[in-house]
């Protein structure tokens, strides 16, 4: 399985994306855009990482995190609270 140290900064940005709104909704995050109506998109070198590495799937403008995504985000966060 994939670890954060596995990961690009361009990944692991798709992931801060993830968390902040998390923190900032108090929802868990399941999924991010990676395009939108006003022109914002994810890297695609981030999303196609994402995907190799079965940390997510696309659907549509989705990216849709996997049980082993949604568990490193998790992971993510408890570090960001400082819970190791």
């Amino acid at each position: 399985m994939a670890t954060p140290n596995d990961l690009s900064e361009k990944a692991l940005a798709v992931f801060a994306f993830a968390a902040y709104h998390q923190l900032a909704s108090g929802d868990v995050v399941t999924s991010v855009v990676s395009t939108d109506a006003s022109g914002h998109k994810a890297d695609p070198d981030a999303v196609a990482e994402l995907l190799n590495a079965e940390l997510a799937t696309q659907s549509d403008e989705r990216l849709h995190f996997t049980s082993a995504g949604q568990l490193m985000l998790s992971q993510i966060l408890d570090r960001i609270r400082g819970s190791w």
